[in-house]
């Protein structure tokens, strides 16, 4: 099994194979437009708009579950963020990225990559306050904007903690591209 046995729904409710992006380096993050990290989107996009063409693919995945910073519709979620941060990447519908409804997608994702990678020990420490009272487990998504990279090939390379900015992890892009 890897990335591109999975199937997802986009933003209009449309099933996308994840063999769609066989042979593409992928940028797999779940996000929420109501968070103190959402200005990450402006780095995601500009990591899009430099390496698309040489293959990297950036998947976003919308995920409520971190105190409900994205109560919107994909499709609204969509055009929120093409509006605000110009992004140009695939926003795809809403899913969870924990506990029982978790979507396959992820619990694959957390399987291969169980700890987030990053160190930053302030932000984390603000992460671990802003999510008191919510069960976590293991592997589970710490908080909005993970990051997992997956090489041309599938293999889930690297999950990066939600306070690694997607600047930071550029070089590993460039790696693998």
């Amino acid at each position: 099994m890897n990335i591109y046995d999975f199937a997802v729904k986009d933003a209009k409710g449309q099933d996308i194979s994840l063999s769609d992006y066989r042979g593409k380096v992928l940028l797999i993050v779940n996000t929420a437009t109501r968070c103190g990290l959402t200005p990450q989107y402006e780095e995601l996009q500009e990591l899009y708009a430099r390496y698309a063409g040489q293959g990297l693919e950036i998947l976003d995945f919308p995920c409520n579950q971190f105190r409900e910073q994205a109560p919107e519709s994909g499709e609204e979620i969509t055009q929120i963020c093409q509006t605000k941060f110009g992004t140009a990447f695939k926003i795809f519908d809403k899913i969870e990225v924990n506990g029982e409804h978790t979507h396959p997608l992820y619990a694959y994702l957390k399987a291969q990559k169980p700890e987030d990678k990053g160190n930053h020990l302030f932000k984390d420490l603000l992460l671990r306050l802003a999510s008191l009272g919510e069960k976590r487990e293991g592997s589970d998504i710490k908080w909005n904007f993970t990051k997992f990279l997956i090489n041309r090939n599938g293999d889930v390379v690297e999950r990066f903690a939600p306070s690694v900015k997607p600047s930071e992890i550029e070089d590993d892009i460039r790696a693998l591209l």
